[in-house]
């Protein structure tokens, strides 16, 4: 289109964090003197190379403010929905709003990911400026697999090519918004979403330290990570 693409990030920050076992949404909970989110903005700001980052919060949040003072108010949008899908379909048409193209990037992130490095983020940047799709940051898997009914082992998985999806992942507005319009029921991720539409996202190894915070655990885990840098 003789246009330099731009890339924007997108942090859908809506949902409660059920399993977690907090007393709050979960992207608020302190880690290491901060909250969550906080921690996850910080890695996002350091990266070089992007236009901006979007948050996308509940129309009912009353804490993002206080959890990350001094954050740009023109870059958070209090629509966020039920489902994630819903909050970063929400998110992306916010970004239309301020002026964000078909053929830029969007690097989706999970607000729970907050050992994020910057350096990871621009690795997966350079690695899909060129590709016609767009991919992810994952993992190889190296555990054994094993598929379980009523906590019994059914069968063993092959390993073989299986990856963890991470996030960010980056596919371009004009791509994404269409793949979560065709419709969400299955779609965990914005691959998924994408895959569905028969095309297939480049996976950029990425380290295990790009874990989820999701279960109770997962919070003393990040505490003594983020600590330890």
């Amino acid at each position: 289109m003789g246009l330099q693409p731009r890339c924007f990030a997108l942090v859908p920050a809506a949902g409660v964090g059920a399993r977690s076992g907090a007393a709050i949404p979960k992207q608020y909970v302190p880690i290491a003197g901060r909250p969550m989110l906080a921690h996850t903005l910080d890695a996002l700001a350091r990266v070089p190379g992007l236009a901006g980052t979007l948050v996308v919060i509940s129309p009912e949040d009353d804490q993002f403010e206080a959890a990350v003072p001094g954050f740009d108010a023109a870059w958070v949008a209090r629509s966020g929905g039920a489902t994630r899908a819903d909050s970063v379909a929400a998110g992306l048409r916010e970004l239309q709003a301020r002026g964000a193209q078909a053929h830029d990037w969007v690097l989706v992130h999970d607000a729970a990911r907050c050992l994020l490095r910057p350096e990871w983020v621009s690795r997966l940047m350079a690695a899909c400026a060129e590709d016609e799709v767009g991919g992810l940051l994952a993992l190889p898997v190296a555990d054994t697999l094993k598929h379980a009914s009523a906590s019994r082992v059914q069968a063993t998985v092959d390993r073989a090519g299986k990856w963890a999806a991470q996030t960010p992942q980056m596919f371009r507005l004009g791509l994404l918004q269409p793949a979560l319009a065709a419709g969400t029921e299955g779609v965990t991720d914005e691959a998924s979403a994408v895959e569905a539409l028969g095309h297939s996202p480049l996976l950029v190894e990425a380290p295990m330290e790009n874990f989820k915070v999701t279960w109770p655990a997962d919070f003393e885990l990040a505490e003594r990570l983020l600590r330890s840098r």
